[in-house]
């Protein structure tokens, strides 16, 4: 039976890689339905036209006619604009990639959910703004909802989920970025170009520059609370450089599963698209034989705060971790343009905390969609205000 699968996010690295298994699947195997961007039409035309799109939505309306002039007739529907977007995860399918990037991924994501169907989902975003939310909508609309982060891919793996009793702690494993080995000093000096320089996995520029500050894995940590149903007490991140071992779980036995695997993202894409078969995905098979030796260490912290503010917005609960995304989302944008130092961003993302913590208490949780969004917005404004104050 033909699998229907909409992307959320297709012209994006996940989105790429998604649609390269796609191309390898047998013929007829599998039928993209919907496919969205944010503003490279040319490449969501050529998308749509290679695999057959039946709707194809773009956010950016700046580049709508280019869209619609690459798509004049063929069978192709297009539409424009955000609520394109939530139009695209809403269409009846089998399997949605949420793939967007950032808060902007939130209401198609949970459109996408709606449909009671199987959410591949690697927009961390969705669960940090909106963790509670999120997962009570999954529950209720009987989604699925299947995590494509390398890491909580690998914990879905190894995890008793039926037996939660049975585990002690959930471990991340984190590259430590390219700067895991760097002086306070040479932090000061780091570069745009440094900086998207990840020594392991190829990445979009904003994860890049998450992965570099460590914000990448403080996202992971909230997001695994969520999806797993765990307190910030009973999940550990610990750095491993080679990046063999995805994650682990530790059981109250004493015993430690974990899922090894190349770094390649066409794993955990597999895994969730073909869930709860296995599909094959053109990756380079692991060898052990030709490893010298894998290495493990606690994160730094103090040079790393971002993990810290991470797991503290975790722990105050209700809108602080809202904050903290929306915040740093800002702060990585204004370091792309250059208009601060790479160690301004945490301290921008802290600044941004403090006070909306002295502002309102953390504790009244956003309930619906539209106070997560206005906490998002203001927490923006907040950020902006922070980074021309510099």
């Amino acid at each position: 039976m033909t699998k229907r699968v909409s992307i959320l996010g297709s012209t994006g690295s996940i989105g790429e890689s998604t649609l390269d298994l796609v191309r390898r699947a047998g013929e007829g195997d599998i039928q993209i339905v919907s496919l969205t961007a944010n503003s490279n039409a040319e490449k969501l035309a050529a998308q749509a036209i290679e695999f057959g799109a039946e709707f194809v939505a773009l956010s950016d309306s700046a580049n709508s006619d280019v869209l619609k002039s690459a798509l004049e007739g063929t069978k192709t529907k297009v539409g424009i604009g955000p609520e394109a977007l939530v139009e695209a995860a809403s269409r009846e399918t089998d399997f949605c990639m949420a793939a967007i990037i950032g808060a902007a991924g939130l209401e198609p994501t949970l459109a996408a959910v709606d449909q009671g169907i199987h959410v591949g989902l690697a927009n961390k975003e969705c669960l940090v703004c909106a963790g509670d939310l999120f997962m009570q909508r999954v529950k209720r609309k009987g989604a699925t909802l299947l995590p494509v982060d390398s890491e909580h891919n690998a914990i879905f793996q190894v995890l008793e989920r039926d037996k939660p009793e049975g585990v002690r702690r959930l471990i991340l494993t984190a590259s430590g970025g390219p700067f895991r080995d760097a002086s306070m000093d040479k932090l000061r000096q780091v570069s745009r170009k440094d900086a998207l320089n990840h020594p392991v996995w190829s990445m979009g520029a904003k994860i890049s520059i998450d992965s570099a500050t460590l914000m990448n894995k403080g996202l992971e940590l909230i997001e695994a609370s969520y999806i797993f149903d765990r307190p910030s007490s009973e999940i550990d991140v610990v750095v491993h450089p080679q990046s063999i071992i995805h994650s682990m779980v530790e059981y109250i036995d004493g015993s430690v599963l974990a899922q090894l695997g190349s770094p390649d993202m066409r794993t955990p894409i597999a895994y969730a698209m073909g869930w709860p078969d296995r599909m094959a995905a053109p990756v380079e098979r692991l060898d052990l034989t030709k490893m010298s030796g894998l290495t493990f260490f606690n994160p730094d912290t103090e040079k790393f705060p971002a993990l810290r503010l991470a797991r503290e917005a975790l722990e105050a609960g209700g809108k602080a971790p809202c904050v903290l995304n929306a915040a740093n989302e800002i702060a990585v944008a204004a370091f792309l343009q250059n208009q601060i130092k790479f160690l301004d961003i945490p301290r921008i993302v802290e600044s941004a905390l403090e006070q909306h913590a002295a502002r309102s208490c953390f504790k009244n949780a956003p309930c619906v969609v539209g106070d997560i969004l206005a906490t998002d917005e203001a927490a923006r404004a907040t950020a902006h205000e922070h980074i021309v104050s510099l």
